[in-house]
């Protein structure tokens, strides 16, 4: 089996500008593309996650759920920060069985449990069952409860990382709003053309937060993530 990790970056699939905006026709069209390889190539199977976009970064950012949760009136922004993430994974799953493709969500909020912020316990096994069964599985960045801080918010990345050790993937997309990673950020004219372990101190100086609302690291916390995967 040729397993493919593919991560919808929020910055592609809502509108960041505007709260709980979906980008609907362009999801439809990622969906498409993701369709039109499954058929191609039948030895295929794909995990697939996706961000929070302008729905679960803007209500984490209102809250600092990210940086724990201590209070009543934290407990109240986790929760919301959840209801956030769930709608838009709502959307995409909803819109991979427009596709008629057999999405099924994995929220990590159901069954990951960390300590300050590092993955202490995740039961993987029924994600390998709908893996075997040629399901297509959808984790997402959400929040999860922590022994240390009592909760918290996991990026798609972060998951990615720990999910790559268990089931070793032969290719990891991640799929954004731009062509790739820019070394001159914000003007946007010239692309990185390779980022890997041994040029990424020569990179880091041009990886800059989130122009928009991103409470997980924005394109620093991404970029060193997936160096880390590598």
């Amino acid at each position: 089996m040729n397993l493919v990790f593919i991560k919808l970056g929020g910055s592609l699939i809502t509108n960041k500008d505007k709260p709980q905006t979906p980008r609907r026709d362009v999801l439809t069209q990622v969906v498409q593309e993701i369709q039109s390889g499954i058929n191609k190539n039948r030895d295929i199977q794909v995990l697939i996650g996706h961000g929070s976009g302008s729905f679960g970064h803007v209500s984490g950012k209102r809250y600092r759920t990210r940086d724990g949760v201590f209070s009543k009136a934290d407990w109240n922004g986790f929760a919301q920060v959840w209801h956030d993430a769930s709608a838009l994974n709502r959307i995409v799953i909803d819109t991979f069985h427009e596709q008629r493709l057999s999405a099924i969500a994995f929220p990590p909020s159901a069954n990951v449990i960390t300590h300050n912020q590092q993955i202490l316990e995740w039961d993987i096994k029924p994600l390998a069952s709908s893996i075997k069964a040629g399901l297509i599985p959808v984790i997402y960045g959400d929040v999860v409860l922590d022994t240390k801080i009592g909760g918290t918010i996991l990026s798609t990345e972060e998951l990615f990382l720990y999910l790559a050790e268990k089931f070793h993937p032969q290719r990891i997309l991640i799929v954004g709003e731009e062509q790739g990673v820019y070394a001159d950020y914000p003007f946007c004219k010239t692309l990185i053309s390779e980022i890997t372990p041994k040029n990424i101190s020569q990179i880091i100086p041009a990886l800059k937060e989130s122009a928009a609302i991103d409470v997980t690291g924005g394109m620093y916390s991404k970029v060193t993530k997936m160096v880390q995967l590598v």
